[in-house]
């Protein structure tokens, strides 16, 4: 028997697991990494630290499973999307990677709109231009570091970066590829009008894939560096959303997920380009061959709660340690003595600017409706509950695309407690479900590479052995009918606070030097 190993360069961190031909884990790990800040607004990263994590965390993988690395018959890759890698000729990293979660591309949008048309760009690569794609990173470093782009001879997506690493070729596949804005969706291929409009030459990009065609081969250097195989095949992968979906077999149309990671992700299949006029939510290339998925992005999901345990949980973190438990589960049983609506508190969860729907990376996160008789607990439930609203924003959007929703599989740290489940389903108003399986994309592009080595006849196939739901939380139906009064009120606060918020961000850009707001677009 051949094992599988599933590579997945996270925001924070690089995932790595073994699982067996039938998708059962054998062992994960893994090793994490660091980003910096260097101005507000921008985020960055620098890929040998990905490097390092990649090494790390296959290297104890493999370990735990308890297998000789050797016997690693393919490798699936995924990573953070959006990124934007330059190389030199040598194949030398020239600047940090610019990441998804930079906002500093607000004037490269405008700019990238007006030269392609906003009708135009849509029909081509199914979206607007919007600050976290990699397209407007491109052109940002051409015009602020004309000396790097000059210089630059390939541009690689996070996990494509990797796949350099691991056997020197440069390649990527069309889920990845699909959040560059460069490429043609509906035909799955670069597109040559974009390219040509922006003046990007082509010979920047590496070759595209199908998401479960074997890419490339494990070098000789790599496999010393990992303990694997020379020569091993390494399949073309996927971007961290459509390869998590697959991990929660999300392959066939009515079965969507909501995925509460940094980000928060609801992902729908589709077997048509679907598109939404108003350009509020994504439509990428799936990693299911000749399949498309619809997708609505929240930036600050977890990493609004993530944020707050930091910076404002020293004592759950103390108690935690001391307890050895999670800091999160106290946080979530201090929610929970919190009746729903937190009393009229609503949390605006905007703390990095927002995607879907709003797609205005000025906007601006807090607390609206505090009172004197609120207390730590009441903030936290409506953290939670102000995520969960902006979950079903992006699912209200889909839902009136005429996407089928018929079964919501969650997953990510708010399908880890009962208690944000229960929340979900309740602000949904459909029961939510788990699978057997909570890997996400390292797993999705390990059953990928269970595919490219021939082990199945199709992606279709190797989720429907390997995934299976496991639970099923129902809507309790007088908690949904409060939700749905105060979702009406959440839904209306950020166009109420839209133009303060950017007033605020331009006070603070003036006493810092950062950017200016400028508006982005949001669809024709």
């Amino acid at each position: 028997m051949g094992y599988l190993l599933g590579i997945d360069i996270g925001t924070s961190g690089t995932r790595s697991l073994v699982c067996d031909e039938k998708g059962a884990i054998l062992g994960a790990a893994t090793a994490e990494h660091t980003n910096y800040f260097p101005r507000p607004g921008w985020s960055e990263a620098h890929p040998a630290d990905w490097w390092r994590t990649t090494v790390d965390s296959v290297r104890a993988a493999v370990a735990k499973a308890g297998i000789d690395g050797r016997e690693i018959a393919g490798i699936g890759l995924s990573g953070q999307m959006h990124g934007a890698v330059c190389l030199d000729a040598r194949g030398k990293v020239l600047r940090p990677a610019i990441l998804w979660n930079d906002q500093r591309t607000a004037a490269e949008c405008a700019e990238m709109t007006e030269a392609i048309g906003c009708a135009r760009l849509l029909k081509i690569t199914c979206n607007p231009a919007l600050t976290g794609f990699t397209a407007p990173k491109i052109l940002w470093i051409r015009k602020h570091e004309p000396r790097v782009y000059a210089k630059t001879r390939k541009i690689l997506l996070p996990k494509d970066y990797i796949r350099y690493r691991l056997s020197g070729t440069f390649a990527t596949e069309v889920s990845d590829a699909s959040g560059t804005l460069l490429l043609d969706v509906p035909r799955r291929k670069w597109s040559a009008e974009v390219l040509k409009r922006l003046a990007i030459d082509p010979e920047l990009l590496p070759d595209c894939y199908e998401s479960e065609e074997v890419s490339a081969q494990l070098s000789r250097a790599a496999a010393r560096a990992l303990g694997l195989k020379a020569g091993t095949p390494i399949v073309g992968g996927g971007g961290d959303q459509a390869a998590g979906a697959v991990g929660n077999g999300i392959v066939r149309r009515g079965v969507v997920s909501a995925t509460l990671g940094t980000s928060g992700v609801v992902f729908a299949h589709s077997d048509e380009v679907q598109t939404d006029p108003q350009g509020r939510v994504h439509t990428f290339c799936h990693a299911v061959r000749g399949k498309w998925h619809v997708m609505g992005v929240m930036l600050c999901a977890g990493g609004s709660f993530q944020w707050w345990r930091n910076q404002m949980a020293e004592k759950e973190r103390e108690m935690a340690a001391r307890q050895g438990r999670d800091p999160y589960d106290l946080l979530c049983e201090a929610a929970a003595r919190v009746e729903p609506g937190s009393e009229g508190l609503v949390f605006l969860p905007y703390l990095t600017g927002e995607r879907t729907p709003h797609a205005d990376p000025f906007a601006r996160g807090g607390w609206v409706g505090l009172t004197a008789r609120h207390t730590r607990a009441h903030l936290i439930r409506a953290l939670l509950e102000g995520i969960t609203f902006g979950m079903r924003d992006s699912l209200e959007i889909i839902r009136g695309m005429g996407v089928p929703v018929k079964e919501i599989r969650v997953s990510g740290g708010g399908a880890r407690s009962s208690f944000w489940r229960q929340m979900q389903a309740d602000i949904y108003g459909q029961p939510v479900y788990t699978i057997n399986a909570s890997e996400g994309p390292a797993y999705g592009v390990a059953l990928l590479a269970a595919v490219g080595t021939g082990v199945y006849r199709d992606v279709v196939e190797a989720c429907g052995v390997a995934i299976r739901t496991v639970s099923r939380m129902e809507v309790n139906r007088r908690a949904a009918a409060v939700y749905e009064r105060y979702y009406q009120v959440f839904r209306r606060l950020y166009p109420a606070l839209r133009d303060e918020m950017h007033r605020l961000t331009e006070l603070a850009a003036g006493e810092v030097g950062g950017a200016r707001p400028r508006r982005v677009s949001r669809g024709c």
